[in-house]
């Protein structure tokens, strides 16, 4: 009983967090202090619930206590009268809408994600700050996908909460004006944070899912929220490819499969022929960007669920315009692999030997595609070191068995 109620609470708080966040911030309009309020109430459920009993509402029993926290924060603080009704308010209005027989309450995790992303704070914040707020991702795993220390990113976060506050920055969807200079953040934030889920990069398995899930959902309010705008469309569109082939990823064992080998029928069908609609809506618009160009490329590869082929040239056209417009390491490496299999391995090494080694000295794609370039071009020696390097960089475990697999292969006395 004591283990199922402290369960209940772990996974009450981690599929609410972000919810529950972005509702107590829109309204308390202090983001450190709503982050306080819910961090007591969920160590409260976890005293409370193993000797009481399970809630039939934990998110809203975790509301209700985060809500006595804050209203106890502003009396503390001597909160002026008008904040302190306009909370009261706003508690009252979900207790409400909750009583009403709907168990929820509103989800404002669209103007959150806007706050996290304002042009007010530091761009070197918005994603890390999007990923902890909207999506409870802890600092030190947002600090190893950034590349940083644990310190430095938990540094940035707090400064960009204080900033936030301090500088009144309004919990709102902005107008259509404003919408260009402040979409481009929200999308990346939203990709990066289905990245994570997709990588694996933050540890569990249920975990990885669920966060892959909650970008989707965000990518879809998103979509709702701007109907004709064809980069939304592109995002979501790129997010549906990619979630498509989810159950193509593992093995039978549950060994890692890369997508060429994945067998193309276990594709979701469904979710391709929504991704394929997004992307020819988005079309009709004629402002072709990078999203649209990502989604594009995953079109081509969810061809072959239908021709059982994958057309490289295409693919090679479309890494050409994608890294006009946005030049990262990512899609570099990418369009090397994919101009090895037009052109050979030894023209795929060509373009990895010019890369800047400040750009891929820790970046495991690199190596990856490296060590399988070099290894089909019989360079067995710097193979070796090349996925030795790559299992170093790897954060998942799978990714690590299956190059470790690989480079067995090639050196069967590897020890």
């Amino acid at each position: 009983m004591v283990l199922d109620a402290r369960r209940a609470a772990e996974q009450a708080a981690r599929q609410s967090y972000g919810k529950l966040i972005a509702f107590l911030a829109v309204r308390f309009r202090d983001m450190p202090a709503a982050e306080d309020a819910l961090s007591d109430a969920i160590a409260a459920a976890l005293t409370t619930w193993p000797e009481r009993g399970i809630p039939d509402n934990p998110e809203a029993w975790l509301l209700v206590a985060a809500r006595r926290n804050l209203l106890r924060r502003a009396r503390h603080e001597n909160v002026k009268a008008l904040a302190r009704d306009r909370l009261v308010m706003a508690f009252e209005e979900a207790e409400e809408h909750m009583n009403a027989g709907n168990p929820t309450f509103p989800d404002e995790r669209l103007k959150l994600l806007f706050v996290c992303t304002h042009p007010a704070l530091d761009r070197s914040a918005h994603t890390p700050l999007m990923l902890q707020t909207v999506l409870a991702i802890d600092a030190a795993t947002i600090a190893r996908a950034f590349l940083v220390s644990p310190q430095a990113m938990s540094q940035r976060l707090v400064r960009a909460k204080i900033k936030i506050r301090d500088a009144h920055i309004p919990f709102v969807i902005p107008d259509r004006s404003a919408l260009p200079d402040r979409l481009e953040s929200v999308l990346s934030a939203i990709y990066a944070a289905y990245g994570l889920g997709w990588d694996g990069a933050e540890g569990e398995i249920g975990k990885q899912g669920s966060l892959a899930d909650e970008a989707i959902w965000l990518g879809r309010a998103l979509h709702a929220t701007l109907p004709q705008e064809p980069e939304a469309m592109g995002l979501l569109s790129l997010m549906l490819y990619s979630q498509s082939r989810q159950g193509a990823r593992r093995g039978a064992s549950g060994e890692y499969v890369p997508l060429d080998e994945q067998n193309h029928m276990l594709w979701d069908a469904e979710m391709i022929a929504e991704a394929d609609d997004l992307l020819r809506q988005a079309g009709v618009y004629g402002r072709f960007g990078p999203f649209q160009c990502q989604a594009a490329i995953q079109s081509v590869h969810a061809e072959r669920r239908r021709s059982g082929s994958t057309d490289w040239q295409a693919l090679a056209k479309l890494y050409e315009a994608l890294l006009m417009m946005k030049p990262t390491t990512g899609a570099r490496v990418s369009q090397v692999a994919v101009i090895a299999r037009v052109r050979g391995a030894g023209a795929g090494l060509d373009l990895l030997n010019r890369m800047a080694e400040r750009d891929i000295l820790n970046y495991q794609p690199y190596w990856a595609v490296r060590a399988h370039l070099l290894a089909e071009a019989g360079e067995l020696e710097k193979a070796v070191n090349a996925y030795r390097s790559a299992i170093g960089l790897s954060s998942n475990e799978t990714v690590r068995q299956f190059l470790q697999q690989r480079l067995d292969r090639i050196s069967p006395k590897n020890d």
